[in-house]
């Protein structure tokens, strides 16, 4: 016999939030469950089977902090709340829903989407060393660079270095126009991009001229010893053996470094093995280094993305 139920949603922009755009949340609600999800007006209809019903209910009750208040709801936040009734963890997700890292400089919450991004944050928090592997769009260099920029700001540090291997992903940089700063920017775009998020582009203009915050290539590190610095080291996994031990020796006195990477979308050639996959096997039992492992599960950019990395595991692995 079907069941259903209603959830009344205290007002339009609750309405909106759950909904989602196109709809989105109300598709995932239903995949997650069986239960068919329909909005009308303020009014949440459920129905199908006693359980389909009755996990929907909880699932959408699991939301109430970001719908009640008009936040947005994500793809990633329905996923893990549905993992956190499968588990029992309901009040982990609570506390995970509230704590806020930060805000971009539109307003908008920056917050963990899953508990293995929330175990991420803790470990650099809580290490001067982690390394964090993981597909492409998890969040794992934006994280990095939310924290680092909170603690600079906090004068926690006094610079915040980020660097990458300028590798190229099927270019040469030889063809590239322009001088060398010019050839390497494409590279050093997405800590660009994570750092505009947060900062007014003027004021990182002003940061980098007085040397507070350096955004260069792996190999300008060579030689170096950061002290008081929070330094990050992304696209890791095209560091050869030796760029990755060269960079992982420069940390300092009083520092911090967040190491990330894919070791499974490497540009270095065939027959070379990843500083990044090789670090994992030589150090994974050094006390005092955190390593995190992020999964498709924990892509938080469009939907389609998650899927693809899904697709994309599930070919290699056969």
């Amino acid at each position: 016999m079907p069941e259903s139920a209603t959830i009344q949603l205290p007002t339009i922009e609750s309405a909106i939030a759950l909904s989602g755009s196109q709809e989105e949340n109300l598709k995932t609600l239903a995949r997650q469950t069986g239960a068919t999800v329909v909005l009308r007006g303020q009014d949440l209809l459920i129905s199908g089977t006693a359980n389909q019903v009755e996990l929907c209910g909880r699932l959408v009750r699991s939301l109430e902090d970001f719908w009640k208040h008009g936040k947005t709801i994500t793809n990633v936040d329905i996923l893990t709340a549905r993992h956190a009734l499968d588990t029992q963890r309901t009040e982990e997700l609570q506390d995970l829903q509230r704590d806020v890292l930060a805000r971009s400089r539109r307003g908008e919450e920056i917050r963990a989407k899953t508990f293995r991004q929330r175990q991420y944050i803790q470990s650099v928090r809580t290490h001067d060393l982690t390394i964090c592997i993981g597909p492409a769009g998890t969040g794992k260099t934006f994280l990095a660079a939310v924290l680092a920029v909170q603690a600079l700001l906090a004068n926690q540090y006094e610079r915040l270095i980020l660097t990458r291997p300028a590798v190229e992903a099927g270019e040469k940089l030889g063809f590239l126009p322009g001088d060398l700063q010019q050839k390497v920017n494409p590279y050093l775009r997405p800590l660009y991009d994570a750092l505009h998020e947060l900062i007014d582009p003027e004021k990182i203009t002003n940061l980098m001229e007085r040397g507070v915050i350096e955004v260069a290539p792996l190999a300008y590190m060579r030689g170096r010893t950061l002290n008081n610095s929070f330094v990050i080291v992304d696209e890791a996994q095209n560091t050869t053996a030796a760029q990755m031990k060269m960079v992982l020796t420069r940390l300092g006195f009083r520092s911090k470094m967040v190491v990330t990477g894919d070791i499974t979308q490497t540009d270095l050639p065939p027959n070379q093995t990843s500083g990044l996959a090789l670090a994992q096997k030589i150090l994974q039992n050094v006390e005092g280094i955190a390593f995190c492992h992020l999964s498709q599960a924990d892509v938080v950019r469009h939907p389609l993305v998650q899927r693809i990395v899904s697709a994309y595991e599930k070919y290699e692995n056969t």
